[in-house]
């Protein structure tokens, strides 16, 4: 599991774990499941529970209750969805929407900008948990994130603007963007 990821399913733990909602990871290759980053381990069983069976093996799932986070969908999310689903599901990852799409979800947008996977959860929490209108959240579009006195780089998502004007990223994020930044270009093969 790359770092970027590790740090996300972080984050969405432990938002989570203090929402008193559980966080599926779902068809997760079983040679992963068992060699999940020691980071993660504190969060395994409650709130996070990692399979490598799909989301539509899970019984604990009622699939007329979930909604598929999906950018092409008609509808965006709203509060009143909270009386309508129970689940939601997020498979942005190399658009696994698109196979998820074949089950016939219910699918609600989120808008039309890209988000990272930890800010799509965090504003859905925010729609159906806090009864937030999307329209309400504030955000911060292609936020420029500034390295160091010479350097910065322009984020190519959509964040949940924070308390203190800063795009909302899990912690240790800016440190490995930083890192990343860092690296030559032989360093990424």
């Amino acid at each position: 599991m790359g770092a970027w990821s590790t740090l996300e399913y972080i984050a969405i733990s432990a938002e989570s774990a203090a929402s008193g909602s559980d966080f599926y990871l779902t068809s997760v290759p079983p040679s992963l499941v068992e060699d999940l980053p020691e980071s993660l381990s504190q969060y395994i069983g409650a709130p996070l529970k990692v399979t490598s069976r799909e989301v539509t093996q899970l019984s604990e799932v009622r699939a007329d209750r979930v909604c598929l986070l999906d950018p092409r969908a008609e509808k965006e999310l709203s509060p009143a969805d909270a009386e309508v689903f129970d689940a939601f599901i997020f498979g942005g990852i190399l658009d696994r929407t698109a196979e998820l799409r074949k089950y016939g979800y219910q699918g609600r947008q989120l808008g039309k900008l890209q988000m990272t996977t930890d800010t799509a959860v965090r504003v859905t929490r925010m729609v159906i948990e806090e009864q937030r209108p999307l329209v309400s959240i504030p955000y911060m579009d292609y936020p420029e994130l500034k390295l160091n006195k010479h350097e910065s780089t322009q984020m190519p998502f959509r964040y949940v603007k924070g308390e203190d004007g800063e795009p909302y990223m899990p912690e240790g994020m800016l440190e490995l963007i930083k890192k990343d930044a860092d690296k030559g270009f032989d360093d990424f093969f």
